[in-house]
């Protein structure tokens, strides 16, 4: 860029100027308006790409940056070429999860490099080997790009080269157990954060990759400073899909400490504004939020949620097969846990551990839950083994406690009182210290039940008590909700579906039970208390908070025009890497290559409809219709379960559609109790 050129964008009101305040939107309007009157310098295009970038369009992003690399190199400045192709590989690998498209761009930027002297853009393209070995899992090979990226960030000025480097290098070193060592590393690349030495994007990057190494080691504590750190970042300097990520975060942190209702709604948000930039790692965000909504025992919404996070390719696991669990669907939960363990999901991501025993655990405390649950002891027993292994390795007190609750749950299965008295209390004791109510509360009903077997009832009961009272306070339905089924209801007369609590007292045909409620069951009181009347699906879903937000506005073409021209060229990229791997016989990078392509056929796949027309993203009604339908027919198979004869005549008399309207039968009073 000419010296021109720079006073020509950095003025105030011009695009340089904007996108140094952080005016995404108006930095890209005015570029936009310069290419309508003339072509765009490459450095104007860069400017694009980065405006693009910050106002939510990552295909007119990528595109720019791809625009810049072809201008560059016909102009003979193969120098600026490479670093334009090191900027592509930057931002695919950080919002699609698409690891071949990546290789390849990096190529492009080593070959355009060719034997010129050391430069900033050499330390880029470190960088990005750096994690893209890291996301797929080759520890050996990221560990040499790591230093590399150090060294060259270092010497030529490029901070976040050098800072992802070494937060690389230390979750490398925790993953090869040496945990403390890996800390020491971790506070040493957190220097760059707190220094102010990062751009913006920069900063969010780090405190992104800080933030997941910690939550992968179950390290809690730290993981919520550096949130509360990435909170103060995105208040101010938020940039691109960066602060929908630091939502999810927040979200995690939310449902650890037991704030059930404030983590869906961060949860919500985070998808709402990731869902035009990631791809296959959109099922990160939507998993958060279905473990929460499994929390809160509304198992149609975590259902919604994981299914669709299976849409996107991701594995919901060990979510997916826990709602199983609590469905009642003993024998899937197991064969999903099971599956889960023996094939990890592929899907490239910073987000977990990419690999060793630490992405595991997860899935190894869910499976001794669910091996007690199906009368597998042997399986459980070699789950809990496992998870001790895990947690004495890496030195985590949360993975300690989830491996104390594994111990406790296997002793209870056989019989073990004193056993699971000690166990769980230890589960109790490690879960109240780290500050995960939840948890806590799961490890005291189970503490509960050891007593039993003790000979204790008495003090069974408080433990119960107790417990319950704790998921009561943090709106954590799903933990009381296999005990609440049979809960004696006090006499009623006539027809009752009345709310008392958190539970709901349901009178019809001369019986009354008590249910927990659900959302389901708040939609059949407002049909119940109307009968005849139709109500429309958003009328229903205005009085659930959070549930319009989750449903969303018409979110236009599944995929738009742009991001399909993007796809294709990416099918392309993914042809090369595989023709690529094939010479090489590399047969790990050729099954990651076919992922990808794979994946690329469907989102293409499902683009289209009858015709090749484009298809439109669910509009507000229908997905409310989808929505609020699920929800009412869980509630009837849940009241069916208690009272056959109530679920009965709700399934005779509730019509549902794009209006739902109790239309009840001369033989039962239309008049209810609620």
């Amino acid at each position: 860029m000419t010296v021109g050129e720079v006073d020509q964008l950095g003025t105030d009101g011009r695009p340089g100027a904007a996108l140094d305040r952080g005016e995404w939107s108006a930095a890209l309007e005015r570029l936009r308006e310069l290419r309508q009157q003339r072509p765009l310098t490459p450095a104007e295009l860069d400017l694009l790409g980065r405006a693009a970038y910050g106002a939510g369009e990552f295909e007119a992003a990528i595109t720019a940056w791809e625009q810049q690399c072809a201008l560059s190199q016909s102009l003979g400045d193969d120098a600026a070429a490479a670093a334009a192709a090191a900027t592509v590989a930057m931002y695919l690998m950080m919002d699609t999860g698409l690891m071949a498209p990546v290789r390849g761009w990096l190529a492009r930027a080593e070959r355009l490099l060719g034997d010129r002297p050391e430069s900033p853009t050499h330390a880029l393209v470190a960088m990005g080997r750096t994690y893209e070995r890291f996301m797929c899992g080759d520890a050996e090979s990221s560990a040499r790009w790591a230093e590399r990226a150090v060294e060259l960030g270092e010497r030529q000025a490029v901070p976040l080269a050098a800072a992802l480097g070494r937060v690389a290098a230390a979750r490398l070193v925790i993953l090869g157990g040496s945990v403390d060592r890996g800390l020491e590393l971790l506070d040493e690349a957190a220097v760059s954060v707190v220094s102010g030495e990062l751009d913006p994007l920069g900063a969010g990057m780090v405190y992104c990759e800080l933030i997941c190494a910690m939550q992968g080691l179950a390290q809690y504590d730290r993981a919520e400073q550096w949130t509360e750190a990435m909170e103060l970042w995105r208040a101010g300097t938020a940039y691109g899909g960066i602060n929908g990520r630091c939502r999810v975060h927040r979200a995690e942190i939310l449902r650890l400490r037991g704030s059930c209702s404030a983590a869906e709604q961060e949860a919500l948000e985070a998808c709402r504004e990731l869902r035009p930039w990631m791809r296959r790692e959109f099922g990160w965000p939507l998993t958060e939020l279905g473990a929460i909504r499994l929390r809160k025992g509304d198992l149609p919404g975590a259902d919604e949620s994981f299914r669709e996070a299976l849409e996107h390719g991701w594995n919901p696991q060990p979510w997916l097969a826990l709602l199983r669990l609590a469905q009642g669907e003993v024998a899937d939960a197991a064969v999903m846990i099971a599956d889960a363990l023996e094939h990890p999901c592929p899907v490239p991501s910073k987000e977990w551990p990419p690999l060793g025993a630490l992405r595991s655990a997860p899935l190894l405390a869910a499976q001794a839950e669910i091996g007690v649950a199906a009368g597998d002891v042997e399986t459980a027993q070699s789950a809990a083994a496992q998870l001790s292994a895990i947690a004495e390795t890496f030195h985590s007190q949360a993975l300690a406690a989830a491996a104390a609750g594994a111990r406790g749950r296997v002793a209870l299965a056989v019989g073990d009182g004193e056993t699971a008295v000690r166990e769980c209390g230890a589960a109790l004791a490690g879960w109240s210290e780290v500050g995960a109510p939840y948890e806590a509360a799961a490890a005291r009903l189970a503490l509960a039940e050891g007593e039993r077997l003790r000979g204790r009832p008495d003090r069974a009961c408080l433990e119960e008590r107790t417990a319950l009272a704790v998921a009561d306070r943090i709106g954590a339905g799903g933990l009381t909700q296999p005990r609440r089924g049979s809960v004696p209801a006090r006499p009623t007369s006539g027809s009752v579906f009345r709310l008392e609590g958190d539970v709901r007292s349901v009178a019809f045909a001369g019986r009354t039970v008590v249910l927990r409620d659900l959302k389901g069951m708040r939609y059949l009181a407002r049909l119940l208390g109307a009968p005849d009347r139709e109500f429309h699906v958003l009328d229903l879903v205005a009085g659930e908070v959070g549930e319009a937000a989750g449903i969303g506005a018409d979110l236009g073409p599944v995929v738009d025009g742009q991001a399909r021209a993007a796809y294709k060229r990416r099918l392309a990229e993914i042809d090369d890497d595989l023709d690529e791997a094939a010479a090489l016989g590399d047969t790990g990078r050729s099954a990651l290559a076919r992922a990808d392509r794979d994946y690329l056929l469907r989102e293409l796949a499902g683009a289209f409809g009858l015709g090749g027309r484009s298809r439109v993203a669910g509009s507000t009604s229908e997905r409310a219709r989808a929505s609020v339908t699920r929800s009412l027919r869980y509630a009837v198979s849940r009241i069916a379960e208690h009272h056959p004869a109530m679920a009965d005549h709700l399934e005779r008399t509730i019509r549902t559609g794009t209006y739902c309207c109790y239309v009840p039968d001369s033989r039962v009073p239309a008049s209810w109790e609620l």
